[in-house]
């Protein structure tokens, strides 16, 4: 799936600079992210666990489940971000109930890649 394509006409962008933090892991988070232009790294306690590149997304474990962010976001490169809030995520997924399968597959890569980081990190 194109995401970037479903969000073609999508206007509203967030820009952030190399280096800086998009959000913090334990926030609040209202929105997930797609990434229209540049990288970005998810980072736990100092590691990168993932470089998220240009139409992957990122941020949507706490837009799910109203839960604090499970890790951080840093600009690894200047880069614009297409930011969904529940209410456009609700409009993409009745336009395309395949973006929520994709939405649903990168969440469970995300959680098997966290379990792996944890697995090695306590030797499980």
């Amino acid at each position: 799936m194109d995401i970037l394509e479903l969000l073609k006409n999508n206007t509203e962008f967030e820009s952030y600079e190399s280096g800086e933090t998009v959000f913090r892991e334990n926030s609040l988070g209202e929105k997930m992210y797609v990434v229209k232009e540049g990288e970005v790294d998810i980072i736990l306690e100092d590691k990168v666990l993932e470089t998220t590149k240009p139409g992957h997304f990122f941020g949507e474990m706490a837009l799910i489940d109203n839960n604090g962010r499970s890790a951080a976001v840093r600009a690894k490169t200047n880069c614009r971000l297409v930011p969904i809030d529940r209410n456009k995520f609700k409009q993409l997924v009745l336009q395309d109930p395949e973006f929520a399968l994709h939405v649903m597959e990168g969440l469970v890569k995300r959680i098997r890649n966290m379990d792996e980081w944890w697995s090695t990190r306590w030797g499980r």
